[in-house]
C-alpha cells in the first residue's frame, strides 16, 4: 500500500522514524499548505494519508478514490470530516494518549508561570528595569502559592488524571467537573456549576465538540466567583476568546494561560495575544506545542506505525 505523510516538519529532523514495514510505497512532504487542491494532488494515489493538523474536508476525501485510512498525528480529530469518512468507507485513526505526560507537565508549567507572573518578571530583568529601579519598585504582581488552592478540571481523561497527581503534590484540592447540565456520575465528580464557582484554577482538557464549543463564554465566566486562573491545553474554540479577554480586563478572572487559540496560528489581532502585548502579567502563551516533546514524538511514531501495520494486515 502507498502512504503519504503530509507534514514531516512536525517531527525533529534527527528523530529516527522507520517506515511501517507493511507500507510498500512511502512519500513524505516536509510541509503541506491548507489547500484542498494541493492535498488532493499529493495524496492522489494514496491508500493511507498520515496527517497532523490539516483540515480534511469532504471535497478532499471524495477526490481520493484509493484512500482507505487517515492516520492522524494527534489525539483530537475535530479537523476531519468524520461523516465524509464514513460515507466513503475511509477509516479514521487518531493517536491515543501519546502525549499525556508531556501535556500534563506543560499544563503545570503554564499554571505556575501565570501564578508567579514569571514571564512578566523575566522581561523586567531582561530589560534592565530591575537594575535601574531595584526589586521593591518592580514587584507589581504578587506570586501566588498553589498550596491549599482548589483546581477544577474540565475533561478527565488520562491527562486530567495525571494533572490530579501533580496538583496533589502541590497540596491543592482537586475537583473533577461533570459535563455541563448533567448530574455527577459518581462521588469522584462535582456538578459543573459548582466547579466554576469554587475553583481558584480551572484547567481545560476536554475534546472540541458541538457541546464544548465556546463552553467558556460570557455566562460561564460570570459564574467563576473566585476569579480563577484559566489554563487551556485542549482546543482554542472551547473558549470564546472575546468574552475571555473582556473578563480579564474587567478582572472577573485572574488571567489565562493557553497553548491553543480560536484561530491558529494566532497573530496580533487575536484578543488574547493583544492582552499579552499590553503586558498583562498573567497571560501566558505558547504556540500549540504542549505535545511536542521528543519523548512524545518517539511514542507517537511507535503508535502510528503499529496502527498502520495492523490496519494493512487486517485489510
Amino acid at each position: 500500500m502507498k502512504a503519504v505523510l503530509l507534514d514531516e516538519k512536525r517531527f525533529a529532523t534527527d528523530l529516527a522514524r522507520p517506515t511501517p514495514e507493511k507500507i510498500t510505497d512511502y512519500v513524505t512532504f516536509e510541509e503541506t499548505p491548507q489547500d484542498n487542491k494541493t492535498i488532493i494532488e499529493r495524496c492522489q494515489d494514496a491508500d493511507i494519508m498520515i496527517n497532523g493538523s490539516l483540515r480534511i474536508e469532504r471535497e478532499v476525501i471524495e477526490a481520493l478514490p484509493n484512500l482507505k485510512l487517515i492516520q492522524l498525528l494527534s489525539v483530537g480529530s475535530n479537523h476531519i470530516d468524520k461523516q465524509a469518512c464514513a460515507d466513503n468507507d475511509v477509516k479514521l485513526l487518531n493517536a491515543p494518549d501519546f502525549a499525556s505526560a508531556t501535556v500534563a507537565e506543560h499544563t503545570m508549567m503554564l499554571l505556575l508561570s501565570a501564578m508567579r507572573a514569571s514571564i512578566h518578571y523575566h522581561n523586567k530583568v531582561k530589560s534592565g528595569e530591575w537594575k535601574e529601579k531595584g526589586r521593591a519598585d518592580i514587584i507589581d504582581a504578587e506570586a501566588i502559592d498553589l498550596e491549599g488552592l482548589t483546581i477544577g478540571m474540565i475533561g478527565i481523561g488520562d491527562i486530567g488524571k495525571r494533572i490530579t497527581k501533580l496538583a496533589k503534590a502541590y497540596d491543592m484540592n482537586v475537583l473533577w467537573a461533570e459535563r455541563q447540565g448533567r448530574k455527577p456520575r459518581n462521588d469522584d465528580y462535582t456538578d459543573f456549576e459548582t466547579v466554576l464557582s469554587n475553583s481558584d484554577v480551572i484547567t481545560i482538557h476536554c475534546p472540541l465538540t458541538e457541546e464544548t464549543k465556546h463552553l467558556i463564554n460570557q455566562d460561564t465566566l460570570s459564574k467563576m466567583s473566585k476569579k480563577p486562573l484559566l489554563v487551556n491545553v485542549a482546543r482554542g474554540k472551547i473558549v470564546d476568546s472575546e468574552a475571555l479577554a473582556s473578563a480579564v480586563k474587567q478582572e472577573q478572572i485572574l488571567g489565562y494561560a493557553t497553548d491553543v487559540f480560536e484561530n491558529e496560528p494566532a497573530g496580533e489581532n487575536d484578543p488574547i495575544v493583544q492582552l499579552a502585548n499590553e503586558g498583562h502579567p498573567r497571560i501566558i502563551l505558547t504556540p500549540h506545542m504542549g505535545a511536542g516533546s521528543r519523548a512524545s514524538q518517539v511514542k507517537l511514531w511507535k503508535i502510528i506505525t503499529r496502527q498502520i501495520n495492523d490496519f494493512i494486515e487486517n485489510n
